[in-house]
């Protein structure tokens, strides 16, 4: 790679970690190890495609869509169905509810199947269409609105009542 288009993917990459990686969290409810994983394992291929990512109207927007299935395809893999605990870490606690409403939330993330997690994610995190969630996934969007109705629904499930006291905080 040439050393401007090095430049340019090092400025590109800097500016997009953040999101990408505040988006893995999600996508993996909360696995921190495994976000950095994804978040890494995207930036690499964005790396080898640069040429023509760059090119691209929103390299951001190719970005996601790298990570979204990057963590789709590893959902699919056997060996990704290994966690080594299920148990949050003992942290030191702040007194405020949002560190036990992200942790609430996460849980409830992690229960919902990999692709409606993905979903809820795109829709509601990243804030996309229906029709775009429906071209990073690579399904109807007919999938996507099923897909979101059942996990919303089994979200409101696992919160219960609380969903609307986390609604009002």
């Amino acid at each position: 790679m040439r050393q401007g288009r090095a430049d340019e993917y090092a400025e590109f990459a800097v500016a997009r970690a953040g999101q990408l990686y505040r988006s893995a969290c999600l996508l993996t409810a909360g696995d921190t190890h495994l976000a950095e994983d994804l978040v890494q394992e995207t930036f690499g291929r964005l790396y080898v495609r640069w040429g023509r990512v760059s090119r691209v109207g929103n390299p951001a927007g190719y970005a996601q869509t790298v990570l979204t299935r990057t963590f789709l395809a590893h959902q699919r893999r056997r060996s990704s169905r290994e966690r080594a605990t299920d148990v949050f870490p003992d942290a030191p606690g702040s007194g405020d509810g949002d560190a036990s409403l992200r942790l609430t939330l996460l849980d409830a993330l992690a229960r919902l199947p990999a692709k409606d997690r993905a979903v809820v994610v795109l829709r509601y995190w990243e804030d996309r269409s229906v029709e775009e969630t429906a071209d990073v996934m690579n399904v109807s969007s007919a999938a996507v609105r099923t897909r979101s109705s059942r996990a919303l629904g089994r979200l409101r499930e696992l919160l219960g009542e609380d969903l609307a006291e986390y609604a009002r905080s």
